[in-house]
């Protein structure tokens, strides 16, 4: 192959794992199932009656039901990255910065069953993509809080100790250990730490 047909040979190759449109589809399927149910009881038969298709059309997704669901929870975590990330374009103010990207958080986990949530963490390479994502998160609110001191909208005392305290926090819901000793859910832990920040980070003047 000469270097001229390479870029084409690579751009066919993207092309041929673009999902279809009816991947597509029963991804979105699949994605509100498991957040609704869970996923760690269903088996690939179980799932091809559910969405009225046959296992050959899910082993077009993955290979297993396992590899399934890791492909699933990352669509999930994925899609509610971009779409956060799509709410607070444009947003100068590092105190709304935060506001609106924790309440983006805590909206799409509002979305996530306890079942589901408790399905990811049984299931360790689910689990490693929820860690992955909050493990993004924990640095997007570092930038945040960054901007605001750099802005005079926060106070620069201890604004990187909170910074990353805000990271094991982050990291402490994630594993579920904040969720055990306070009975709340992720999403309304997101939503708490937010109020924390917010009213922590604030100036005097504020």
């Amino acid at each position: 192959m000469s270097e001229s047909d390479a870029p084409r040979a690579q751009a066919s190759v993207r092309e041929a794992r673009r999902p279809t449109a009816r991947q597509r589809a029963l991804l979105t399927q699949l994605e509100t199932l498991f957040l609704a149910e869970g996923f760690a009881q269903f088996t690939l038969d179980d799932l091809a009656a559910r969405l009225r298709c046959s296992k050959s059309t899910l082993y077009t997704l993955a290979p297993s039901k396992e590899q399934l669901a890791v492909k699933v929870v990352t669509h999930f975590f994925k899609g509610a990255a971009e779409r956060i990330e799509e709410r607070i374009s444009g947003i100068d103010d590092a105190r709304k910065l935060i506001g609106e990207y924790l309440s983006g958080v805590s909206e799409h986990l509002e979305r996530a069953s306890a079942a589901f949530m408790t399905d990811i963490g049984g299931f360790g390479p689910a689990r490693d993509t929820y860690q992955l994502n909050s493990r993004v998160a924990a640095r997007r609110i570092r930038t945040f809080i960054d901007k605001g001191v750099a802005d005079g909208v926060f106070r620069d005392v201890h604004a990187r100790l909170v910074a990353e305290m805000t990271g094991l926090i982050i990291e402490g819901i994630q594993t579920g250990v904040l969720g055990e000793r306070t009975a709340v859910s992720d999403a309304k832990a997101f939503t708490a730490l937010s109020e924390l920040l917010l009213g922590g980070l604030a100036t005097q003047r504020d």
